[in-house]
């Protein structure tokens, strides 16, 4: 009966405590109404069974129950319609610059490092639903997989199909995957402007200089987020092809030039992270999620409807209706 409404001036139920105070106070100015006749005999009188006089204490309970009514709509009885409109006023395009070399196939991750960064990845997508998010593919040269969208079924799709591929030439151009991710976002009207760039090795091929790169995302004020991929120390990764195209693992030492992510980073005012395992790269993203936050107005719109007036109109009602009985039916016997 009540789901949904809420009472506004809730210490007006504190005035039921009166009902049964009046209850008590009528049973005992009844009793002192009640005028006796003591007589030796009934003989004379004639006995009728009515039953008017067993209902008369029906008009106290119709001023009782008018009563509750009226504190209940002094309780301010309402309900709410809450409407909410949010409105992103600071939106964020990011580019994600993923190495896709061979080494990115090492198992020191599970199930390797490239994989475990698109199951990272993924989720980390799906935690911005107010952004626009692109990706870039490099390894000895770099290019544009999806340009920056706001639509993450695409990115979604789009990361799932990343994997290593011999179409583009082997190696690790950083300043070629840093500097094609910078061109994705140098248009870009976007308050804030975000490269997360992975790898797991050095920069051993290309022809753009990282430190060139770099200056590039200063210039278009692109914040630069580096992640060194890969455990301490060695790692099974790939050291040749079978004849059957199957990779042949060996253990291989782990190289990755953390003085240059480290000053990409400075230089562009982001923050550099080494991810030596699964739970710290999540660990990794995550913190970025937090770093890169959109600003967001939320506004509620609130639509209140009182709902005291059929409570009063109620009382009103059953007051009336006591005051006929007591001028017509029940005149006789009150």
């Amino acid at each position: 009966m009540f789901e949904g409404i809420e009472f506004v001036n809730k210490n007006a139920f504190w005035l039921l405590v009166l009902l049964p105070i009046a209850m008590l106070w009528h049973i005992i100015k009844y009793k002192k109404q009640t005028a006796e006749l003591k007589i030796s005999s009934l003989k004379g009188f004639k006995v009728t069974n009515s039953w008017l006089p067993k209902l008369k204490h029906l008009l106290f309970m119709l001023r009782l129950l008018a009563i509750a009514l009226i504190i209940m709509a002094l309780a301010r009885p309402q309900t709410v319609d809450v409407s909410t409109k949010t409105k992103t006023t600071r939106g964020i395009d990011i580019v994600m610059a993923i190495d896709v070399s061979a080494s990115m196939l090492a198992k020191d991750l599970s199930p390797n490092r490239l994989e475990a960064l698109k199951n990272v990845a993924g989720e980390f997508i799906k935690g911005r639903p107010n952004d626009r998010i692109g990706l870039v593919e490099y390894a000895g040269e770099s290019y544009t997989r999806t340009p920056i969208t706001s639509d993450k079924t695409i990115i979604l799709r789009s990361l799932k199909d990343v994997r290593y591929n011999t179409v583009i030439e082997g190696g690790t151009a950083i300043g070629s995957g840093l500097a094609t991710a910078v061109n994705r976002l140098k248009d870009s009207k976007a308050k804030s402007k975000v490269i997360i760039l992975l790898t797991d090795g050095v920069n051993n091929s290309g022809f753009i200089d990282p430190k060139i790169a770099s200056e590039l995302a200063v210039e278009y004020g692109i914040k630069v987020y580096t992640i060194g991929l890969g455990t301490n120390g060695t790692a099974l990764s790939p050291i040749a092809i079978l004849p059957n195209g199957d990779f042949q693992y060996g253990r291989v030492p782990v190289e990755i030039d953390e003085a240059l992510l480290k000053e990409i980073a400075e230089v562009t005012s982001g923050k550099y992270f080494r991810a030596t395992n699964n739970q710290k790269l999540e660990e990794i993203y995550a913190e970025i999620n937090k770093l890169e936050k959109t600003d967001i107005d939320e506004f509620k719109y609130y639509n209140y409807q009182e709902k005291y007036r059929p409570l009063v109109i109620l009382a009103g009602l059953l007051l009336l209706i006591e005051f006929l009985l007591r001028s017509t039916i029940f005149r006789s016997f009150v």
